[in-house]
């Protein structure tokens, strides 16, 4: 199957297909998904659907999205929350809901159009013409820190702190359960789902090391408030290696609950700290942004800790 095909499960089953959709295809609104449909590229058994079509499990979709070339990339006046920045990067506290670059789906509005009209034409070539700048990535409904390169020099030094995981960024979120341990690690190799390619998962086939040390901050009726590190970055890490122990992130409906908690409907994760050396100077650099208010609310719905 292609990465935008999907078959449905057990959980989801009797949902509409346009707001299943959109939960499987990154960066896709449920009205974007709509006009997918509309425009008869969700098949299912070779004919297109409808919009309200309800699901079944097993139902086989194949999804025909627009190349990505056809995707223009312009400078948009978008308003930038920017922690830090100079001649060589620029760190930005991305909100949630953001997509980090134009995909189908998602043309406009993203980072990378924000980026280039804050920064003009100085941004790194090396991520290639669609992603300029761009380091690393973080997923739509996850907020907090992320870095971008002005030149290809900084952009390569920052791709090998990566590699060599001296760039450490540090995440907290809002889990399910309350966590018996106070501290651990997870090293358990991530791939590709064998069955649903839009999601990944603990697998040994066709998989890559993935390793994440985590701390509980505060425990509630529950859910547990952790802080996690990364130590590799591998797609949805975090959200995957969570489900995988039992404890999948609030709000996360690809790896959690199908439905929503707390009124959110996208996952409680904020990347809260970053340290990189500077690609220049070699300078130490420590970044920490405040939980936003989405987390924050979060919180005081759980009431005091226990």
């Amino acid at each position: 199957m292609d990465d935008n095909d999907f078959i449905v499960t057990a959980e989801e089953s009797g949902e509409r297909v346009d707001a299943l959709l959109a939960r499987h295809l990154e960066g896709f609104s449920r009205s974007a998904a709509q006009r997918l449909i509309e425009n008869g590229a969700v098949l299912l058994g070779g004919k297109p659907v409808k919009k309200n079509l309800l699901c079944t499990a097993g139902d086989a979709f194949l999804v025909r999205l627009p190349p990505l070339a056809e995707i223009p990339l312009a400078p948009q006046d978008i308003p930038l929350d920017v922690v830090y920045e100079d001649g060589d990067v620029i760190v930005v506290n991305k909100p949630r809901g953001m997509v980090v670059h134009p995909a189908p789906g998602h043309a406009d509005g993203t980072l990378v159009n924000a980026l280039l009209s804050h920064c003009g034409d100085s941004l790194s070539g090396v991520g290639g013409e669609k992603r300029p700048g761009i380091v690393h990535r973080i997923d739509k409904d996850t907020s907090g820190l992320i870095i971008a390169a002005k030149n290809d020099a900084a952009h390569l030094a920052l791709s090998a702190q990566l590699s060599d995981h001296s760039l450490r960024r540090e995440y907290e979120a809002i889990v399910r359960g309350r966590l018996r341990e106070d501290a651990g690690k997870i090293d358990a190799p991530i791939g590709r789902h064998p069955t649903d390619r839009k999601r990944m998962a603990v697998t040994p086939k066709a998989s890559r090391s993935a390793v994440t040390h985590w701390e509980v901050i505060a425990r509630y009726r529950g859910y547990s408030h952790i802080r996690c590190r990364l130590e590799t970055g591998r797609t949805h890490q975090i959200r995957v290696h969570m489900a995988h122990i039992g404890h999948p992130l609030l709000g996360d409906f690809t790896y959690g609950a199908p439905s929503p908690d707390k009124g959110l409907e996208g996952q409680c994760l904020h990347a809260r700290r970053l340290r990189f050396v500077h690609p220049t100077s070699g300078e130490a650099i420590e970044l920490e942004t405040p939980l936003p208010d989405y987390f924050t609310e979060v919180l005081k719905k759980l009431g005091n800790p226990e």
